[in-house]
């Protein structure tokens, strides 16, 4: 852990880090000048930049508690980094758990050397290159692609868009009610919350209802999930 909480690794993680944030200032610099354009008013903007700060807040209480969880194990400065780049615990863990495995050790055990760290550190990076360079390569195809799957019927790409988009968290949702009777539970309370919220918002007509629907949905799942999880455990 002295190696792994070094000034060394701060120093090589941190410019790391600050690209991402460049990143992130690029596009919402972008984004704007793109909304300009398309005739969105400045009040339209800011109440988009404000919607989305606010639905972030969700997930970033669920990487933060993964980076605690990830800062036991690998340290500070590689959990600040790889969660900044990738933000998924549910890679990062088990790709740091099969690197340090290869030389006989496990997250806990004493006499770790240096040489299972690093190889934990390069397990995770090098597994995380492949959707990154996938993302890299076949996103300026993607419109193209999406396109001929209507056949030039410009009024069927918002619902295959839409029919794309449900079908991934789909995905992603059922491998998680599955998983057990927290997961279940989350799921299922966050997603009544959801629609109550966006039911009272258009009754009402109420905008931040609207804006917090997400993140306060998402924030009652997390609660139930641990509620569930320490009442009946992890199983069924």
């Amino acid at each position: 852990m002295d190696v792994a909480n070094s000034n060394w690794l701060w120093i090589s993680a941190t410019p790391v880090v600050l690209m991402v944030l460049l990143q992130a200032g690029l596009f919402l610099r972008r984004a704007w000048k793109n909304g300009q354009e398309m005739g969105l008013s400045d009040d339209q903007l800011r109440s988009g930049l404000k919607t989305g700060v606010i639905s972030a807040i969700g997930p970033a209480i669920a990487v933060l508690a993964a980076m605690l969880a990830l800062i036991a194990t690998i340290g500070g400065p590689v959990a600040w980094m790889r969660l900044s780049v990738i933000g998924s615990v549910a890679f990062e863990l088990p790709a740091a758990e099969i690197g340090i495995s290869q030389l006989g050790y496990g997250f806990g055990d004493d006499g770790i050397t240096e040489t299972a760290f690093a190889t934990s550190v390069w397990t995770m990076t090098l597994g995380g290159i492949g959707w990154l360079l996938v993302v890299a390569v076949g996103t300026p195809h993607m419109e193209k692609a999406r396109e001929r799957i209507v056949g030039g019927r410009d009024t069927l790409l918002p619902i295959v868009t839409s029919g794309a988009m449900l079908g991934a968290f789909a995905y992603f949702v059922s491998g998680e009610i599955t998983s057990g009777a927290p997961e279940t539970g989350s799921a299922a309370v966050g997603g009544l919350v959801m629609l109550a919220l966006l039911k009272l918002a258009d009754e009402r007509d109420v905008q931040w209802i609207r804006e917090w629907a997400l993140g306060s949905a998402m924030a009652v799942g997390l609660v139930v999930g641990m509620v569930v999880h320490a009442a009946a455990g992890g199983g069924w």
